[in-house]
């Protein structure tokens, strides 16, 4: 399973990065900031990898609160939020209130990203 991140959000790199502590070996964690790579594996442009975790695993691409889910399942100490956030209607309300915040990390990051460059 692959994992495309956006390391250059400081609130998404420090959350991946506990989850990294956990040391999974099936996950491969892909930083998407400038990565032509991540952007053919996916077949997802540099604008949509921004916008939201993805997660490769096999051949389909998922992204947003369901990638999450795939994520969460995969590690054991986070398990506990896949059975919770999988739950039908909380899975509803986890999925907009996730594009909500993605929503204005991603505006938050894009101004970040334009100094920088």
């Amino acid at each position: 399973m692959k994992v495309y991140f956006n390391n250059s959000c400081k609130i998404c790199k420090a959350e991946i990065d506990l989850y990294k502590k956990e040391k999974i070996d099936e996950i491969d964690w892909i930083d998407i900031t400038d990565n032509e790579l991540a952007e053919k594996e996916t077949s997802k442009d540099s604008k949509q990898l921004l916008r939201r975790l993805h997660i490769k695993d096999e051949d389909k691409v998922v992204g947003g609160a369901e990638a999450f889910l795939l994520l969460w399942k995969k590690i054991p100490k986070y398990k506990f939020l896949y059975n919770f956030f999988k739950l039908p209607i909380i899975f509803n309300v986890f999925s907009i209130v996730y594009e909500i915040v993605a929503f204005f990390l991603y505006l938050k990051n894009k101004k970040q990203l334009k100094k920088t460059n």
